[in-house]
């Protein structure tokens, strides 16, 4: 039977469960090993940082690459938390986006991870060199930062199927790219670590098999027979290879040529990380009573990286007559399904009114014309003057800060748009690539007149599950571009990047161009309330979300 024990030691340490006879929270955690989270750092370090050679976990770090079996068992404090999160969060998504403009370990490929590798510091060099140098960390503190991080995110992506899948198809592909990237001597030895005995035949036993592994194995010569080594794996373990007829088969055992090895590996990384998180998941009503944890994991599900768009720099810059155009020239479809709604039915439900308000406060729209444009709208269905001023102009004020709370909210990102409340019978919002059934969706894209070849390529990024590729195919195709040279992760970015390149709205370029912060400042935003007393942080969130909610509510 599972057993938690959660505690506080003091208000600034985080005691995660503690798990009796059973895999943990983090799938691989020893029976009643606790992991703490400092959140001040003095404490724990009486103001400095411990040498990394003082972890008993050092050891783990000796080889560039692991199956992430055993979690961190040291105190961080919640800045290094919140950085290494969000850094692993970049490097995710910089791959997902890589691996459909790209073919996957494509020279291309290859070098454009390479550069995000260095920019965020994690791991990208085989050699262990435990030397601090003048330009970053050393390797050993960046493989640090690399196993913390997976586990973060793992307790942050175990949360729903989607986030699961999603996870694991980003960090498959990461494995996949730094394995390949190991000399053959460090493969071998990574087997070895990991309990993977494949051993490599002898010259001799490769010389008795020549012809047949020749003809068995796919892009394998005589010559190249020679060069390269083979591995003789127990056939069970490589049913994928025997299935498609890859590899020859003798005796129990198949013979795998070293540049098919990657395709066990991975298989096996794929199955030990699925277990771990569904593991992980059972945990979380444990690690969610943490109300301080609480927050920070729930944002990272969710979390956007970009730039931040609450801050309206271009106030009144957009007129109400231009909508209309706009909407068919430079609005995602998200939105610009959203206001054709708007205009045929003079009326959006809860979800909708959200999403399409705060779109339009972030692309300039003041208060006065926000109420003007939603007013004008409704009045011209069921809702009269008086009951629009009594129902639903408090909540627009709220939204822009001016009742309430004042809170400054900020506009959807394409992750939550995608991820959170997704759309009922008789709504308009969420993301079509997401939530629109594809033969409407193809309709959808006919009516904007997208052309066949480009509404097929758009209904297979669909089908991969890559909705901002989809949507940033969407806007290649719509704006007669080849290649986008943005990574597409918000619907007022869509607009940003729409006006630039049909040269209009030239003071929202300049303006958002000066006023840009770094992607850092977006999640730290969205961390703030963690931030806060224990006793309070979670609850004001909650009511702060509560509250815009309830006045957004239909009459």
């Amino acid at each position: 039977m599972l057993t938690t024990d959660v505690h506080f030691l003091s208000r600034h340490v985080i005691v995660l469960p503690a798990f009796v006879e059973q895999p943990t929270l983090f799938g691989g955690l020893e029976p009643r090993r606790r992991c703490c989270y400092s959140l001040t750092g003095a404490m724990q370090f009486s103001g400095r940082r411990r040498k990394i050679n003082a972890n008993p976990q050092t050891e783990l770090y000796g080889h560039a690459l692991q199956f992430y079996g055993q979690p961190p068992l040291e105190n961080i404090s919640l800045s290094e938390f919140e950085t290494f999160a969000v850094d692993r969060l970049k490097l995710l998504k910089t791959i997902e986006n890589l691996g459909v403009s790209y073919v996957k370990l494509s020279e291309q490929y290859s070098k454009k991870l390479e550069a995000e590798f260095k920019t965020l510091s994690f791991p990208y060099r085989p050699e262990a060199d435990d030397r601090k140098t003048q330009t970053g960390p050393s390797e050993l503190e960046k493989r640090r930062k690399d196993h913390i991080s997976h586990f973060i995110l793992r307790l942050a992506y175990c949360q729903t199927e989607d986030l699961r899948r999603w996870f694991i198809q980003q960090e498959v592909d990461l494995f996949r790219y730094r394995f390949n990237n190991l000399p053959p001597k460090q493969k071998l030895e990574f087997l070895h670590r990991n309990n993977l005995q494949y051993d490599t035949i002898n010259v001799e036993e490769k010389k008795s098999l020549l012809d047949k592994l020749v003809n068995s194995s796919y892009a394998v010569s005589g010559i190249t027979v020679e060069d390269q080594d083979f591995y003789k794996v127990p056939f069970q373990d490589a049913l994928d290879l025997v299935r498609t007829r890859k590899v020859y088969l003798k005796a129990g055992y198949v013979y795998i040529p070293h540049q098919d090895i990657v395709t066990i590996v991975l298989n096996d990384f794929r199955t030990r990380l699925s277990k771990a998180l569904a593991l992980t998941a059972r945990s979380l009503p444990a690690v969610h009573s943490d109300e301080r944890l609480q927050p920070l994991l729930n944002h990272l599900g969710h979390a956007y990286v970009g730039q931040d768009y609450s801050i309206q720099k271009n106030v009144g810059k957009i007129s109400l007559e231009q909508i209309d155009s706009l909407s068919g020239k430079s609005f995602p479809l998200c939105m610009r399904q959203l206001h054709q709604s708007l205009r045929e039915n003079h009326h959006l439900r809860h979800g909708g009114r959200m999403q399409y308000g705060l779109f339009l406060k972030g692309i300039g729209l003041s208060l006065e014309q926000a109420l003007q444009f939603w007013r004008s709208e409704f009045i011209r269905g069921k809702v009269d003057a008086d009951k629009f001023d009594k129902a639903y102009a408090y909540s627009i004020r709220h939204m822009f800060g001016k009742e309430g709370k004042r809170t400054d909210y900020t506009p959807y990102s394409c992750m939550k748009v995608i991820l959170s409340n997704a759309p009922s019978q008789g709504d308009h919002h969420g993301c079509p690539f997401r939530h629109n059934d594809p033969e409407l969706l193809k309709q959808k894209l006919q009516l904007y007149k997208v052309s066949p070849s480009g509404i097929s390529q758009i209904l297979e990024l669909v089908k991969g599950m890559h909705y901002q590729l989809a949507c940033q195919k969407y806007f290649e195709l719509t704006h007669n571009i080849e290649d986008a040279s943005f990574s597409l992760n918000h619907p007022n970015q869509y607009f940003i990047e729409s006006q630039k390149v049909l040269g209009g709205g030239k003071d929202i370029k300049r303006e958002m161009d000066t006023s840009q912060r770094s992607q850092e400042n977006g999640v730290t935003k969205g961390f703030v309330s963690a931030r806060e007393t224990p006793a309070n942080a979670s609850q004001d969130l909650a009511e702060m979300t509560e509250d815009l909610d309830s006045f957004f509510q239909d009459a």
